[in-house]
């Protein structure tokens, strides 16, 4: 019921208007549509001294969830730039929200520029942890 991309300002009103048609209230978020999805596996141990294990990218872009995509490890097409960027943000994000044991943390990221969205973090061993230790070797 009136979900859907906008590309410029008039379908934007259209959305809005089939949508508060159907309810009073609307969502309107930024597209990330064609943004990579990589991924960082952190450990964090009790004294804050944090490691990532490996990184990862979706081979599809942000929107194809994780289990219906390619997923390679370490990834491929990041600079070094954006790999440190990535790495340091999520060894802040784990020491910050105090996490202990292992975190995943997933970004959308521009692939035109360093715009990043971390779009989830679970501090806690997720799906993506079992291929980040087989392929590192890493026990998780």
């Amino acid at each position: 019921l009136g979900s859907g991309f906008a590309s410029d300002e008039d379908a934007l009103i259209k959305l809005v208007k089939k949508a508060l048609a159907a309810s009073s209230q609307v969502i309107i978020d930024k597209s990330l549509k064609g943004w990579k999805e990589v991924e960082y596996e952190v450990v964090r141990d009790i004294k804050g001294n944090c490691i990532t294990v490996c990184n990862m990218e979706n081979f599809d872009p942000l929107g194809i969830h994780t289990g219906d995509s390619i997923v390679v490890a370490p990834s491929q097409t990041l600079s070094n730039k954006e790999y440190y960027k990535l790495r340091a943000v999520a060894i802040k994000v784990v020491r910050h929200l105090g996490v202990v044991g292992e975190c995943n943390i997933q970004y959308a990221l521009n692939p035109d520029s360093e715009e990043y969205c971390i779009i989830e973090v679970n501090a806690r061993l997720s799906r993506s942890s079992a291929l980040a230790s087989k392929a590192t070797g890493y026990p998780l």
